[in-house]
């Protein structure tokens, strides 16, 4: 336990004021994990910096607040959802909304034109019995994070996702995760996302809040990419900077499977990601990609595990950031190369650009090498915009603002042209230029104007 006790206990008591409406809501087999993880985030507490994955935040300033809870969102909350529309142009996708971490709507569970099963997690949990118990709660069962236990004792819904063998979704699956509210609340969600042998499927996952209010999320989603699968994940968060985000993300790869997992970091005030890959079968390829452009007094970080615990796996990680003004970015990536994993190829790259002298970055890449017939490399650059490149622009006629702009643009495009979905890798472009251009003022579809 660590010295949060205070903190800690209004969690606890959360959960005790809710519980009879927690368990209502949830199949047997959920509510029979809820009493163990309770216990256990008991015992753990809220990570402070005394947690190596959480040796850069500050938790408490988010957590240290009388929140309410929203098990169930209000009417009014149903028609905000209703009303959402995305900004992507010419992005085609099979569309979902999450309302405080609850999905609303009369058909919870759906089967999609290509098979595809999606829809609520809390009814996906009867539906689908035995593949649910076969995979929930498996993959996110660390030691090392209170926060995933908070979660499986409290999350009572989310988006459930299974794609049978052999199916290839021609649109990418699209997340909706809204925060609504007139009241400051603590809302989490669960998703499962259950992929078979020889798919192919992408989803996309936007956070976006919509009321001015102060909120935090802990969000668990758990994934498994069967064998010959490929999946990949891309988080677009884009938030009010009164608002908190703790994700924790987890992708068990099976033999010769490919997985990304992208995450684009436009706003927020605390925006904390954990993403875990596990490489399990011969064979299975990672890649983890992340941006975060940053300014005020945001704090982000990014925590990226990857085991290698088998023979022929490859994995990637290329991060990048750009921090202004008083924000702090944050870098922890981690590769673990278990004894049995011979023939590993693993790579890891975070660089950074600190536009004032009150920016500050941590970064910290590392390996943990217990094979010995690998290749694994690792680094990190901190800096400022490059003065012999700004030189050569200027010396073409191009002023300061823009050859500064041009050099970031370009800084950043590294990890935006990794995003597969042609009409969102645009639109991105178009929302990191304005982010640089200080024109992203607000985050979309919001009324919180964050000076």
């Amino acid at each position: 336990m660590n010295g949060q006790v205070g903190i800690v206990d209004r969690y606890l008591d959360l959960f005790d004021k809710n519980i009879g409406k927690i368990m209502d809501s949830s199949s047997p087999y959920i509510n029979s994990l809820r009493e163990p993880a309770y216990q256990t985030f008991r015992r753990m507490g809220i990570p402070d910096k005394k947690n190596e994955n959480y040796k850069f935040a500050d938790l408490a300033l988010f957590f240290d607040f009388d929140y309410k809870t929203r098990l169930v969102p209000g009417k009014s909350d149903i028609e905000e959802a209703k009303n959402f529309q995305c900004g992507v142009a010419d992005l085609e996708t099979q569309g979902m909304i999450l309302v405080n971490g609850y999905y609303p709507y009369a058909d919870k569970l759906k089967q999609l034109p290509d098979g595809v099963w999606t829809g609520s997690f809390r009814e996906a949990s009867s539906q689908f019995g035995s593949l649910f118990e076969e995979h929930y709660g498996k993959y996110a069962n660390t030691e090392s994070d209170g926060l995933v236990h908070l979660n499986t004792a409290m999350a009572t819904d989310g988006i459930f996702t299974y794609v049978p063998d052999g199916t290839v979704c021609e649109k990418p699956i699209q997340i909706v995760n809204i925060v609504q509210s007139d009241e400051d609340i603590f809302n989490q969600h669960r998703n499962l996302i259950v992929l078979g042998k020889n798919v192919q499927m992408t989803m996309i996952i936007c956070d976006h809040t919509l009321s001015p209010r102060k909120f935090l999320t802990n969000a668990v989603t758990e994934v498994v990419v069967g064998e010959n699968s490929i999946f990949n994940i891309i988080r677009v968060q884009n938030e009010h900077n009164y608002s908190g985000k703790i994700t924790h993300t987890f992708i068990n790869q099976e033999k010769n499977s490919f997985a990304s997992s992208n995450n684009i970091i436009l706003h927020g005030g605390l925006v904390w990601n954990n993403t875990y890959h596990y490489l399990v079968g011969e064979g299975a390829e990672a890649k983890s990609n992340g941006l975060y452009l940053i300014d005020k007094f945001q704090h982000v970080g990014n925590y990226v595990s990857i085991d290698h615990f088998v023979p022929n796996c490859t994995s990637n990680q290329l991060f990048k950031g750009v921090i202004d003004e008083m924000a702090t970015g944050v870098f922890n990536g981690r590769i673990y190369v278990h004894p049995d994993a011979q023939k590993t190829a693993a790579f890891q790259r975070n660089n950074n650009i600190l536009l004032t002298d009150d920016a500050k970055v941590f970064t910290k890449p590392h390996l943990e090498i217990y094979a010995d017939d690998v290749k694994c490399s690792h680094g990190a650059t901190v800096g400022q915009p490059d003065n012999d490149i700004m030189f050569y622009l200027r010396s073409r006629g191009i002023d300061q603002r823009e050859a500064k702009l041009m050099l970031m643009f370009g800084f950043a495009h590294e990890v935006i042209q990794e995003i597969g979905v042609k009409a969102l890798r645009e639109r991105l472009d178009d929302l990191v230029m304005q982010r640089l251009r200080g024109e992203l003022s607000r985050c979309a579809n919001c009324v919180v104007k964050c000076y």
